[in-house]
């Protein structure tokens, strides 16, 4: 996919659809700049989870975890499921597992994080 290109003679409704998708991947990327959040959202990506298996794979209490919880519901980015006192969360959509897979490459993968490093040295 490519990228846009600002041109000199675009109209004012391109500019402001451009605009709003600015807005609203900048709002998506608040939402993931939190480490607590990403961690949460790399644990969705293998699959649906509840509140306490994420407190256990974070090593966090709940308050902190629900905390985080409720920013990615607000964005979108989760969802809730209740199954009696157990809250379940999934992924939403495929936007955070893409975004993810970028993260990994650029800074989780041994090899290419390595090559990055040394490509800004």
């Amino acid at each position: 996919m490519a990228l846009p290109v600002i041109r000199e003679d675009m109209t004012s409704d391109e500019l402001d659809k451009m605009m709003a998708s600015a807005c609203d991947a900048s709002t998506l990327l608040k939402a993931i700049s939190h480490e607590g959040r990403l961690m949460i959202l790399c644990h969705l990506v293998t699959g649906e989870k509840s509140v306490t298996e994420l407190e256990h794979l974070l090593h966090a209490r709940q308050a902190a975890v629900s905390q985080q919880l409720a920013r990615l519901r607000l964005e979108g980015l989760v969802t809730p499921r209740r199954e009696g006192k157990t809250i379940f969360y999934s992924l939403t959509d495929e936007r955070p597992r893409r975004i993810l897979e970028v993260i990994y490459e650029l800074f989780c993968s041994t090899d290419d994080a390595d090559q990055v490093k040394k490509a800004a040295e």
